[in-house]
């Protein structure tokens, strides 16, 4: 016998409709890339959504068509996230920051019949044009600028876009497993890979990842997503932020540490979310501008293990450090490190040390630990192995590639080294590829690197793995000056911390280390770099 219940496809769509009709008056806050804020609501960018899908279907794209992002954190670019896929067709948002050949390969790779770009990235634009395959529009994001359109012949302009859409005309019907949005992975090695979510993954994503235990953003929160909107849709964050017609601040490409100290004081907001390397720019520009952040209560980090000495800076301007873990390939939210009712009677330090893990899983997702056969591990927190995962908006197969992307029992293989507690607390030891193995031993990166930046004196580090003649691997630690250290001093450091064995046998100062595209250090180009360095290389 059949439930009899209504069904409603869980769709993008459906999302910025309720936005809109329940909380028109939310605000929207806009930091625009051409300087200045705009002020908006949820009802306006829900009417702005509606007529871009009408105007991109009067330009002749049919369903499925996937539409090009290269831009900021902004409120023209929330509305190309509801509109294109509310409108039945693909979002699929940009790296700016990757080279021009990537950029070129992951257009044409998926095909993208329009593609929306900032007036930052116009000249890029005019650039790539000629290689880009599929492409038939190019969009300014912005009113029109003639400087721009000679740059990019037959550029188009999203104001004048939107006025030839009409904002009544409805979402057409989609089904719920068709897709939504798409976003590329930042891999070191070989081409990008595309992975394709569906209206159902999404809205799944956000209910899951939004309850009390998870994100708990509610309609009383100012939120500011820092994380980009082009790196695994800001973490899902405007699609959450659109079910509870919170606050929404949207940054726009000023990241530094003073612009975001000045933009979370002005809006007030409560929640932000970044990348560690964004939240040691702000604690920089904390101590230069003397703000103390009121109204800041909650801060979400996420895309590399946060240091444990952020925990307690942060503390001291009352923000609650929370961390998370995920991929592109999760949509991202694996986990998320809520406390235990328990966990209450612990003291501080108690507390603050379960926090420095990843978390638990939100209900949809599960996790299991793999030893280098195959065998599942024990959830008993010391027992580390080969991190897997499964749930509803967990990646099944890549964007154009016919062979699943899943184990043969149907599980995806993250790449990270973890271990997972009898309570589902998860631990991320290192990623595979850079845990170091020395001797037959395992020595995480992880640890090596969260000691070395809670000495006063070095302001980031990454260990990497060394080729040496005896043992195989050991740990050199290349590390960023904030003061006065050397490299004996840093090393004398470790001991009492890890094993003596541990200790990394060489550190290297730097002025800056390889950033990725997502805020991560580039370990692969540190080891080229230095992998070397005990072979007298």
């Amino acid at each position: 016998m059949l439930g009899q219940m209504m069904h409603m496809p869980l769709t993008v769509g459906s999302l910025i409709d309720h936005a809109a009709r329940f909380h028109t008056k939310g605000e929207i806050v806009s930091v625009e890339t051409a300087g200045g804020i705009e002020n908006t609501t949820w009802g306006q960018v829900g009417a702005n959504a509606h007529r871009l899908a009408s105007a991109l279907r009067k330009l002749g794209l049919s369903e499925g068509a996937r539409c090009g992002t290269i831009a900021w954190n902004n409120r023209r670019h929330l509305e190309i996230y509801f509109g294109v896929a509310g409108g039945g067709f693909v979002c699929h948002t940009i790296n700016p920051r990757m080279g021009p050949e990537q950029m070129v390969y992951v257009i044409n790779h998926a095909e993208d019949q329009v593609l929306f770009i900032d007036g930052t990235f116009v000249p890029a634009a005019g650039q790539l044009a000629p290689a880009l395959k599929h492409t038939k529009h190019i969009v300014m994001l912005g009113p029109r600028d003639e400087a721009a359109a000679k740059a990019v012949p037959g550029l188009l302009f999203f104001d004048e876009l939107l006025e030839t859409g009409d904002a009544s005309e409805p979402w057409p019907e989609i089904d719920e497993n068709a897709a939504s949005s798409l976003c590329y992975t930042s891999g070191t090695t070989g081409d990008p890979k595309g992975v394709l979510y569906s209206h159902r993954s999404t809205v799944l994503h956000s209910i899951a990842g939004n309850q009390p235990d998870g994100l708990a953003i509610s309609a009383m929160d100012t939120v500011l997503p820092v994380v980009p909107m082009f790196h695994v849709n800001a973490w899902g964050v405007p699609y959450v932020a659109a079910a509870t017609g919170c606050k929404l601040v949207l940054p726009g490409p000023n990241l530094d540490g003073t612009s975001l100290v000045n933009l979370i004081d002005s809006s007030e907001t409560t929640l932000a979310l970044g990348v560690p390397t964004i939240w040691m720019g702000l604690l920089a520009a904390l101590e230069e501008t003397g703000s103390k952040m009121p109204s800041l209560k909650r801060t979400v980090v996420g895309g590399s293990a946060l240091p444990p000495s952020m925990i307690p800076k942060f503390a001291e301007y009352g923000v609650d450090l929370i961390h998370a873990w995920g991929m592109t390939e999760t949509s991202p939210l694996g986990s998320l490190n809520q406390l235990l009712q328990r966990h209450t009677k612990l003291s501080a330090k108690e507390q603050a040390e379960i926090r420095l893990g990843q978390g638990r899983p939100p209900y949809g997702v599960d996790l299991r630990v793999l030893d280098e056969n195959g065998n599942e591990l024990p959830h008993d927190g010391e027992t580390q192995g080969d991190l897997q995962i499964r749930g509803p908006w967990i990646v099944d197969t890549y964007f154009g590639k016919d062979a699943s992307a899943l184990t043969a029992d149907g599980w995806f293989d993250t790449g990270d080294v973890a271990t997972i507690d009898e309570e589902g607390f998860m631990v991320i030891r290192d990623r595979s590829k850079d845990i170091i193995k020395s001797g037959g031993e395992w020595i995480s990166t992880v640890t090596l690197e969260n000691i070395a930046i809670s000495h006063p004196a070095i302001a980031n580090a990454a260990a990497i793995a060394a080729l040496h003649e005896k043992w195989d691997e050991r740990p050199v630690l290349v590390a960023i000056k904030s003061g006065e250290v050397s490299e004996e001093d840093l090393l004398a450091f470790y001991k009492g911390k890890v094993e003596s064995w541990q200790i990394p046998d060489r550190v290297i100062f730097v002025e800056e280390l390889p950033i990725g595209s997502t805020g991560k250090v580039q370990k692969n180009k540190l080891r080229e770099a230095h992998g070397k360095v005990l072979l007298g290389a």
